[in-house]
Protein backbone atom coordinates (compact mmCIF):
# COMPACT_ATOMS: atom_id res chain seq x y z
CA UNK A 1 0.00 0.00 0.00
CA UNK A 2 0.85 3.04 -0.61
CA UNK A 3 2.76 5.46 2.02
CA UNK A 4 0.39 8.46 2.81
CA UNK A 5 0.49 11.32 5.40
CA UNK A 6 -2.71 12.92 6.24
CA UNK A 7 -2.22 16.52 7.00
CA UNK A 8 -4.08 17.13 10.76
CA UNK A 9 -2.94 20.54 11.02
CA UNK A 10 0.61 22.72 10.49
CA UNK A 11 2.36 20.89 12.51
CA UNK A 12 1.00 17.36 13.19
CA UNK A 13 0.56 14.72 10.25
CA UNK A 14 -1.18 11.13 10.69
CA UNK A 15 -0.42 7.78 9.10
CA UNK A 16 -4.13 6.27 9.49
CA UNK A 17 -4.42 2.71 10.64
CA UNK A 18 -6.24 1.63 7.64
CA UNK A 19 -2.61 2.16 5.99
CA UNK A 20 -1.85 -1.60 7.50
CA UNK A 21 -3.88 -4.33 8.17
CA UNK A 22 -2.96 -4.78 12.28
CA UNK A 23 -2.21 -1.34 13.01
CA UNK A 24 -4.33 -0.98 16.71
CA UNK A 25 -3.87 3.10 16.48
CA UNK A 26 -3.10 5.84 14.04
CA UNK A 27 0.62 6.95 13.76
CA UNK A 28 0.74 10.65 14.70
CA UNK A 29 4.27 12.60 13.34
CA UNK A 30 4.98 15.87 14.66
CA UNK A 31 6.39 18.25 11.99
CA UNK A 32 6.29 21.17 9.78
CA UNK A 33 6.86 21.55 6.51
CA UNK A 34 10.67 21.94 6.09
CA UNK A 35 11.08 19.02 7.96
CA UNK A 36 8.65 17.14 6.20
CA UNK A 37 10.56 16.15 2.80
CA UNK A 38 13.93 14.34 5.42
CA UNK A 39 11.28 12.90 7.20
CA UNK A 40 9.78 11.32 4.17
CA UNK A 41 13.13 9.89 2.97
CA UNK A 42 13.86 7.91 5.95
CA UNK A 43 12.10 4.59 6.77
CA UNK A 44 11.12 6.14 10.03
CA UNK A 45 7.33 6.63 9.70
CA UNK A 46 7.35 3.02 8.59
CA UNK A 47 8.41 2.46 11.62
CA UNK A 48 5.99 4.60 13.45
CA UNK A 49 3.34 2.43 11.79
CA UNK A 50 4.70 -0.92 13.12
CA UNK A 51 4.94 0.55 16.71
CA UNK A 52 0.87 0.50 16.15
CA UNK A 53 0.59 -3.19 15.88
CA UNK A 54 1.91 -3.04 19.50
CA UNK A 55 -0.76 -4.80 21.81
CA UNK A 56 -2.33 -2.46 24.82
CA UNK A 57 -1.11 0.85 22.84
CA UNK A 58 -3.16 3.62 23.67
CA UNK A 59 -4.81 6.73 21.51
CA UNK A 60 -1.66 6.84 19.00
CA UNK A 61 1.71 5.63 18.42
CA UNK A 62 3.42 9.34 18.17
CA UNK A 63 6.91 10.65 16.74
CA UNK A 64 8.38 13.88 17.39
CA UNK A 65 10.09 15.88 15.08
CA UNK A 66 13.68 14.83 15.11
CA UNK A 67 12.39 11.19 14.09
CA UNK A 68 14.86 9.58 12.27
CA UNK A 69 15.26 5.30 11.36
CA UNK A 70 15.74 3.52 14.95
CA UNK A 71 15.99 -0.15 16.32
CA UNK A 72 12.18 -1.35 16.10
CA UNK A 73 10.90 2.26 17.51
CA UNK A 74 11.73 5.33 15.37
CA UNK A 75 14.94 7.46 17.82
CA UNK A 76 11.55 10.34 18.77
CA UNK A 77 9.55 7.71 18.97
CA UNK A 78 7.03 7.85 21.77
CA UNK A 79 4.28 5.27 22.66
CA UNK A 80 2.13 4.27 25.75
CA UNK A 81 0.66 1.04 26.36
CA UNK A 82 -2.08 0.10 28.88
CA UNK A 83 -1.52 -2.65 31.09
CA UNK A 84 -4.51 -3.98 32.26
CA UNK A 85 -5.51 -4.18 28.24
CA UNK A 86 -2.56 -6.34 27.45
CA UNK A 87 0.01 -3.66 27.00
CA UNK A 88 3.69 -4.23 26.53
CA UNK A 89 7.07 -3.43 26.95
CA UNK A 90 9.45 -3.60 24.27
CA UNK A 91 13.27 -3.06 24.63
CA UNK A 92 13.19 -1.03 21.40
CA UNK A 93 11.34 1.54 22.64
CA UNK A 94 13.76 2.22 25.25
CA UNK A 95 16.76 2.09 23.01
CA UNK A 96 20.17 0.59 23.60
CA UNK A 97 21.88 3.39 25.78
CA UNK A 98 19.44 3.53 28.08
CA UNK A 99 18.94 6.68 29.80
CA UNK A 100 21.04 8.64 27.27
CA UNK A 101 19.83 11.61 28.43
CA UNK A 102 21.25 15.88 29.18
CA UNK A 103 22.20 18.13 32.25
CA UNK A 104 22.34 21.78 32.01
CA UNK A 105 24.57 23.58 34.35
CA UNK A 106 24.57 27.17 34.92
CA UNK A 107 27.69 29.11 36.11
CA UNK A 108 27.92 33.07 37.11
CA UNK A 109 30.54 33.45 34.38
CA UNK A 110 29.64 35.28 31.34
CA UNK A 111 31.33 35.31 28.13
CA UNK A 112 34.16 38.36 29.04
CA UNK A 113 35.29 35.70 31.89
CA UNK A 114 36.29 33.48 29.03
CA UNK A 115 38.23 36.12 26.74
CA UNK A 116 41.13 34.20 26.06
CA UNK A 117 40.34 31.19 28.23
CA UNK A 118 38.20 29.06 25.61
CA UNK A 119 41.19 26.70 24.15
CA UNK A 120 42.29 26.40 27.88
CA UNK A 121 39.00 25.55 28.99
CA UNK A 122 38.58 22.71 25.90
CA UNK A 123 41.96 21.53 26.76
CA UNK A 124 41.13 20.95 31.09
CA UNK A 125 38.09 19.57 29.81
CA UNK A 126 39.35 17.25 26.97
CA UNK A 127 42.24 15.88 29.40
CA UNK A 128 40.01 15.41 32.69
CA UNK A 129 37.06 13.93 31.45
CA UNK A 130 37.23 10.12 30.42
CA UNK A 131 35.89 10.06 26.73
CA UNK A 132 35.90 7.68 23.83
CA UNK A 133 35.03 4.00 22.83
CA UNK A 134 35.64 1.95 25.80
CA UNK A 135 37.22 5.06 27.88
CA UNK A 136 37.78 4.08 31.38
CA UNK A 137 37.06 6.03 34.69
CA UNK A 138 38.30 7.17 37.99
CA UNK A 139 34.80 5.18 39.91
CA UNK A 140 36.49 1.79 40.50
CA UNK A 141 33.39 -0.58 42.23
CA UNK A 142 33.47 -4.12 43.50
CA UNK A 143 30.34 -5.87 42.91
CA UNK A 144 28.76 -5.47 45.94
CA UNK A 145 29.27 -1.52 45.39
CA UNK A 146 28.18 -2.06 41.99
CA UNK A 147 24.88 -3.16 43.15
CA UNK A 148 24.36 -0.63 45.45
CA UNK A 149 24.70 1.84 42.98
CA UNK A 150 22.62 0.66 40.41
CA UNK A 151 20.00 0.47 43.41
CA UNK A 152 20.72 4.13 44.56
CA UNK A 153 21.82 6.00 41.40
CA UNK A 154 23.04 9.87 41.52
CA UNK A 155 22.57 9.65 45.30
CA UNK A 156 24.98 7.00 45.81
CA UNK A 157 27.57 9.41 43.49
CA UNK A 158 26.89 12.25 46.40
CA UNK A 159 27.27 9.96 48.92
CA UNK A 160 30.55 9.64 47.39
CA UNK A 161 31.54 12.83 47.51
CA UNK A 162 30.89 13.55 43.66
CA UNK A 163 28.36 16.30 44.11
CA UNK A 164 25.84 17.94 46.81
CA UNK A 165 22.41 16.18 48.16
CA UNK A 166 20.79 19.57 46.24
CA UNK A 167 21.82 18.00 42.94
CA UNK A 168 19.46 15.41 43.33
CA UNK A 169 16.33 17.65 43.52
CA UNK A 170 17.08 18.39 39.74
CA UNK A 171 16.85 15.44 38.22
CA UNK A 172 14.30 13.61 37.04
CA UNK A 173 13.30 10.69 39.53
CA UNK A 174 15.96 12.82 42.19
CA UNK A 175 18.60 10.76 40.23
CA UNK A 176 17.64 7.66 41.11
CA UNK A 177 14.29 5.49 40.21
CA UNK A 178 12.68 2.93 42.15
CA UNK A 179 12.56 -0.54 41.37
CA UNK A 180 15.86 -1.27 40.21
CA UNK A 181 16.74 -5.10 40.27
CA UNK A 182 20.43 -5.76 39.75
CA UNK A 183 19.67 -9.28 40.35
CA UNK A 184 18.00 -9.03 36.56
CA UNK A 185 21.19 -7.73 35.24
CA UNK A 186 23.63 -10.42 33.74
CA UNK A 187 27.32 -10.81 34.70
CA UNK A 188 28.27 -9.53 31.10
CA UNK A 189 26.46 -6.29 31.85
CA UNK A 190 27.79 -5.55 35.41
CA UNK A 191 31.42 -6.60 33.96
CA UNK A 192 31.28 -3.98 31.32
CA UNK A 193 29.65 -1.23 33.75
CA UNK A 194 32.13 -1.46 36.48
CA UNK A 195 35.08 0.37 35.32
CA UNK A 196 33.07 3.07 32.98
CA UNK A 197 30.93 5.22 35.50
CA UNK A 198 31.93 8.53 35.11
CA UNK A 199 33.29 8.51 31.40
CA UNK A 200 31.93 10.34 28.33
CA UNK A 201 31.52 7.52 26.20
CA UNK A 202 31.68 8.25 21.79
CA UNK A 203 29.09 8.61 19.55
CA UNK A 204 26.96 11.70 20.14
CA UNK A 205 27.84 12.05 23.74
CA UNK A 206 29.66 15.35 24.32
CA UNK A 207 30.32 18.46 27.36
CA UNK A 208 29.49 21.66 25.46
CA UNK A 209 30.66 25.17 27.24
CA UNK A 210 27.92 27.75 25.70
CA UNK A 211 26.75 31.25 25.75
CA UNK A 212 22.97 32.10 26.70
CA UNK A 213 22.47 34.06 23.55
CA UNK A 214 18.61 34.65 23.66
CA UNK A 215 15.69 34.46 26.14
CA UNK A 216 12.12 34.39 25.47
CA UNK A 217 10.40 33.82 28.71
CA UNK A 218 12.16 36.28 31.12
CA UNK A 219 10.08 34.86 33.51
CA UNK A 220 11.32 31.02 33.69
CA UNK A 221 14.42 32.23 33.11
CA UNK A 222 14.23 34.37 36.24
CA UNK A 223 13.64 31.15 38.09
CA UNK A 224 16.28 29.20 36.72
CA UNK A 225 18.66 32.58 37.28
CA UNK A 226 19.59 32.96 33.81
CA UNK A 227 20.40 35.39 31.37
CA UNK A 228 21.47 36.76 28.21
CA UNK A 229 25.65 36.55 28.67
CA UNK A 230 25.73 33.81 30.52
CA UNK A 231 28.33 31.01 30.78
CA UNK A 232 26.35 27.60 31.07
CA UNK A 233 27.79 24.01 30.36
CA UNK A 234 25.73 21.12 28.94
CA UNK A 235 26.23 17.09 29.20
CA UNK A 236 24.99 14.61 27.13
CA UNK A 237 25.72 11.18 28.13
CA UNK A 238 24.41 7.88 29.25
CA UNK A 239 24.25 4.48 30.54
CA UNK A 240 27.13 3.24 29.02
CA UNK A 241 28.51 -0.12 28.18
CA UNK A 242 26.03 -1.05 30.66
CA UNK A 243 22.81 0.10 28.94
CA UNK A 244 24.07 -1.80 26.26
CA UNK A 245 24.49 -5.00 27.23
CA UNK A 246 21.22 -4.73 29.29
CA UNK A 247 19.02 -4.01 26.12
CA UNK A 248 20.86 -6.23 23.95
CA UNK A 249 20.35 -9.46 26.78
CA UNK A 250 16.69 -8.75 26.85
CA UNK A 251 16.03 -8.18 22.90
CA UNK A 252 16.83 -11.88 22.94
CA UNK A 253 14.37 -12.83 25.66
CA UNK A 254 12.10 -10.84 24.38
CA UNK A 255 12.25 -12.26 20.88
CA UNK A 256 11.11 -15.74 22.32
CA UNK A 257 8.14 -13.96 24.50
CA UNK A 258 6.57 -13.34 20.35
CA UNK A 259 5.46 -16.78 19.87
CA UNK A 260 4.97 -17.57 23.70
CA UNK A 261 2.28 -14.71 24.14
CA UNK A 262 1.30 -14.88 20.96
CA UNK A 263 1.95 -11.34 19.77
CA UNK A 264 2.04 -10.27 15.69
CA UNK A 265 4.36 -7.92 15.25
CA UNK A 266 5.64 -6.80 11.59
CA UNK A 267 9.36 -5.84 13.14
CA UNK A 268 11.22 -8.64 15.33
CA UNK A 269 13.37 -5.67 16.45
CA UNK A 270 9.54 -4.82 18.36
CA UNK A 271 10.06 -7.66 20.16
CA UNK A 272 8.33 -7.50 23.90
CA UNK A 273 5.97 -9.02 26.44
CA UNK A 274 3.23 -7.89 28.56
CA UNK A 275 3.95 -5.48 31.24
CA UNK A 276 2.66 -8.08 33.92
CA UNK A 277 4.47 -11.19 32.49
CA UNK A 278 7.68 -12.39 33.95
CA UNK A 279 10.14 -11.24 31.23
CA UNK A 280 8.74 -7.63 31.58
CA UNK A 281 8.93 -7.54 34.92
CA UNK A 282 12.69 -8.38 34.88
CA UNK A 283 13.40 -6.28 32.37
CA UNK A 284 12.05 -3.33 33.72
CA UNK A 285 14.11 -4.09 37.01
CA UNK A 286 17.29 -4.62 34.67
CA UNK A 287 16.11 -1.55 32.58
CA UNK A 288 16.21 0.79 35.96
CA UNK A 289 19.39 -0.60 36.83
CA UNK A 290 20.88 0.95 34.07
CA UNK A 291 18.88 3.82 34.32
CA UNK A 292 20.48 4.73 37.82
CA UNK A 293 23.72 3.58 36.26
CA UNK A 294 23.14 6.29 33.77
CA UNK A 295 22.03 9.04 36.85
CA UNK A 296 25.73 7.88 38.31
CA UNK A 297 27.38 8.37 35.13
CA UNK A 298 26.38 11.83 34.82
CA UNK A 299 26.44 13.01 38.63
CA UNK A 300 30.51 12.11 38.25
CA UNK A 301 30.48 13.41 34.97
CA UNK A 302 29.23 16.56 36.37
CA UNK A 303 31.66 16.82 39.24
CA UNK A 304 34.50 16.15 36.51
CA UNK A 305 33.13 19.85 34.72
CA UNK A 306 33.37 21.22 37.94
CA UNK A 307 36.51 20.02 39.20
CA UNK A 308 37.61 21.36 35.22
CA UNK A 309 36.17 25.10 35.65
CA UNK A 310 37.74 25.28 39.37
CA UNK A 311 41.14 24.28 37.94
CA UNK A 312 41.19 26.98 35.00
CA UNK A 313 40.05 30.02 36.89
CA UNK A 314 41.23 28.95 40.65
CA UNK A 315 38.11 29.24 42.58
CA UNK A 316 35.77 26.73 43.75
CA UNK A 317 32.94 25.21 41.85
CA UNK A 318 30.03 26.49 44.25
CA UNK A 319 32.01 30.21 44.20
CA UNK A 320 31.78 29.75 40.08
CA UNK A 321 27.89 29.38 40.67
CA UNK A 322 27.81 26.14 38.80
CA UNK A 323 24.03 24.69 40.03
CA UNK A 324 22.36 21.99 38.36
CA UNK A 325 19.66 23.23 36.37
CA UNK A 326 18.31 20.24 35.35
CA UNK A 327 18.99 16.65 34.24
CA UNK A 328 16.60 14.89 31.79
CA UNK A 329 16.58 10.96 30.51
CA UNK A 330 15.89 9.99 27.25
CA UNK A 331 15.80 6.64 25.93
CA UNK A 332 13.09 5.22 29.29
CA UNK A 333 10.06 3.57 30.09
CA UNK A 334 8.46 4.82 32.89
CA UNK A 335 4.91 4.24 34.61
CA UNK A 336 2.56 7.11 34.40
CA UNK A 337 -1.19 8.06 35.73
CA UNK A 338 -3.35 9.64 32.49
CA UNK A 339 -6.74 10.44 32.09
CA UNK A 340 -7.56 8.02 29.17
CA UNK A 341 -11.99 8.21 28.10
CA UNK A 342 -12.33 9.96 31.22
CA UNK A 343 -10.85 7.14 33.77
CA UNK A 344 -7.24 7.69 35.25
CA UNK A 345 -5.05 5.12 33.89
CA UNK A 346 -1.50 4.12 34.96
CA UNK A 347 0.55 3.29 30.95
CA UNK A 348 3.73 2.02 30.61
CA UNK A 349 5.52 5.36 28.50
CA UNK A 350 8.18 4.42 26.26
CA UNK A 351 10.21 7.68 25.04
CA UNK A 352 13.01 6.17 22.41
CA UNK A 353 14.58 9.23 21.10
CA UNK A 354 12.25 11.99 23.53
CA UNK A 355 12.10 14.18 26.62
CA UNK A 356 9.76 13.95 29.43
CA UNK A 357 8.00 17.35 29.22
CA UNK A 358 5.47 17.58 32.35
CA UNK A 359 3.31 21.38 32.45
CA UNK A 360 3.20 23.38 35.33
CA UNK A 361 1.63 21.86 38.67
CA UNK A 362 2.83 18.74 37.93
CA UNK A 363 3.35 17.33 41.31
CA UNK A 364 6.54 15.47 39.73
CA UNK A 365 8.39 18.53 39.52
CA UNK A 366 11.01 20.20 42.15
CA UNK A 367 9.14 22.79 43.90
CA UNK A 368 10.90 26.01 43.16
CA UNK A 369 9.85 24.74 39.07
CA UNK A 370 6.09 23.63 39.73
CA UNK A 371 4.75 26.70 38.58
CA UNK A 372 6.54 27.40 35.07
CA UNK A 373 6.75 23.79 34.08
CA UNK A 374 9.15 20.76 34.03
CA UNK A 375 12.93 22.04 32.19
CA UNK A 376 12.98 20.70 28.68
CA UNK A 377 16.76 20.01 27.46
CA UNK A 378 17.21 20.35 23.87
CA UNK A 379 20.15 20.01 22.05
CA UNK A 380 21.36 20.93 18.49
CA UNK A 381 24.50 19.90 16.93
CA UNK A 382 27.95 20.81 17.57
CA UNK A 383 27.71 23.99 15.08
CA UNK A 384 24.39 25.53 16.32
CA UNK A 385 22.26 26.70 19.21
CA UNK A 386 20.90 24.19 22.31
CA UNK A 387 17.74 24.93 23.73
CA UNK A 388 16.48 25.00 27.40
CA UNK A 389 12.44 25.00 27.09
CA UNK A 390 9.93 24.12 29.91
CA UNK A 391 6.89 21.48 29.48
CA UNK A 392 3.28 22.26 28.89
CA UNK A 393 -0.22 20.66 29.72
CA UNK A 394 -0.59 20.42 26.15
CA UNK A 395 2.08 17.90 26.05
CA UNK A 396 0.83 15.86 28.95
CA UNK A 397 -2.97 15.75 27.44
CA UNK A 398 -1.66 14.84 23.35
CA UNK A 399 1.48 13.23 23.59
CA UNK A 400 1.87 11.97 27.17
CA UNK A 401 3.91 14.27 28.85
CA UNK A 402 6.51 14.58 25.95
CA UNK A 403 8.67 16.30 23.13
CA UNK A 404 11.40 15.87 21.12
CA UNK A 405 14.92 15.48 22.38
CA UNK A 406 17.47 17.01 19.93
CA UNK A 407 17.80 17.64 16.32
CA UNK A 408 17.70 14.70 15.04
CA UNK A 409 19.80 12.93 12.22
CA UNK A 410 19.82 13.74 8.35
CA UNK A 411 22.90 11.33 7.51
CA UNK A 412 23.58 8.25 8.76
CA UNK A 413 27.11 7.98 10.45
CA UNK A 414 28.79 6.04 7.60
CA UNK A 415 27.30 8.49 5.25
CA UNK A 416 28.60 11.42 7.04
CA UNK A 417 31.98 9.93 7.14
CA UNK A 418 31.76 9.38 3.17
CA UNK A 419 30.37 13.08 2.83
CA UNK A 420 32.34 15.25 4.88
CA UNK A 421 35.70 16.74 4.91
CA UNK A 422 37.27 16.70 8.50
CA UNK A 423 39.46 19.68 7.59
CA UNK A 424 37.15 21.61 6.25
CA UNK A 425 34.51 21.03 8.96
CA UNK A 426 36.96 21.95 12.38
CA UNK A 427 37.85 25.27 9.96
CA UNK A 428 34.18 26.10 9.66
CA UNK A 429 33.70 25.55 13.14
CA UNK A 430 36.70 27.52 14.29
CA UNK A 431 35.35 30.78 12.10
CA UNK A 432 32.39 30.75 14.05
CA UNK A 433 34.32 30.51 17.29
CA UNK A 434 33.93 27.25 18.76
CA UNK A 435 36.62 24.92 19.84
CA UNK A 436 36.15 21.28 19.14
CA UNK A 437 38.59 18.07 20.44
CA UNK A 438 37.80 14.49 20.13
CA UNK A 439 39.60 11.12 20.54
CA UNK A 440 39.34 10.43 17.10
CA UNK A 441 38.65 12.03 13.43
CA UNK A 442 35.30 10.03 12.70
CA UNK A 443 33.66 10.85 15.60
CA UNK A 444 33.81 14.67 14.80
CA UNK A 445 32.86 14.05 11.19
CA UNK A 446 30.32 11.52 11.86
CA UNK A 447 28.63 14.73 14.25
CA UNK A 448 29.08 17.25 11.69
CA UNK A 449 26.41 20.15 11.25
CA UNK A 450 25.48 18.87 7.78
CA UNK A 451 24.73 15.18 9.13
CA UNK A 452 21.56 16.62 11.57
CA UNK A 453 18.25 18.71 10.78
CA UNK A 454 18.22 22.41 11.94
CA UNK A 455 17.35 22.42 15.37
CA UNK A 456 15.71 25.77 14.92
CA UNK A 457 12.96 23.96 12.27
CA UNK A 458 12.69 21.29 14.80
CA UNK A 459 12.01 23.65 17.98
CA UNK A 460 9.41 25.55 15.96
CA UNK A 461 7.34 22.60 16.15
CA UNK A 462 7.47 21.75 19.06
CA UNK A 463 6.78 25.45 20.32
CA UNK A 464 3.53 25.59 17.87
CA UNK A 465 2.58 22.55 18.41
CA UNK A 466 2.36 23.74 22.47
CA UNK A 467 4.36 20.81 23.34
CA UNK A 468 7.21 22.73 24.66
CA UNK A 469 7.55 26.53 25.19
CA UNK A 470 11.03 28.31 24.87
CA UNK A 471 13.21 29.90 27.89
CA UNK A 472 16.37 30.53 26.03
CA UNK A 473 18.61 30.09 23.52
CA UNK A 474 22.27 28.55 24.01
CA UNK A 475 25.49 29.22 21.44
CA UNK A 476 28.00 26.68 21.58
CA UNK A 477 32.20 28.08 22.65
CA UNK A 478 33.98 24.85 22.96
CA UNK A 479 32.78 21.12 22.57
CA UNK A 480 34.62 17.73 23.66
CA UNK A 481 32.72 14.84 21.72
CA UNK A 482 32.86 11.28 23.27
Amino acid sequence: MEFHLEKISEYKYRIPKSYKPGMRVDGIIYAGNKLLESIKKDKAPEQVANVAFLPGIVNYSLAMPDIHWGYGFPIGGVAATDPEQGGVISPGGVGYDINCGVRLVKTDLVLEDLKGKIEKIVNVLYNDVPSGIGSKGQVKVSYQEEKKLLLNGAKWAVAQGFGVKEDLEYCEEFGAIDGADPDSVSERAFERGKPQAGTLGSGNHFLEVQVIEDIFDQTAAEVFGLRIGQIAVMIHSGSRGFGYQVCDDYVKVMGKCLSKYAIKVPDRQLACAPVTSPEAKAYIGAMRAAANYAWVNRQVLMYLVRESFGKVFSKSWQSLGMDLIYDVAHNIAKFEKYIIDGKEKVLCVHRKGATRAFGPGNPELPDRYRNIGQPVIIPGDMGTASYLLVGTKKAEQETFGSTCHGAGRLKSRSEAIRTVDYEGLIKELRQKGIEVRSSGKNTIVEEAPSAYKNIDDVIEVVTQAGLSKKVCKMRPLCVVKG
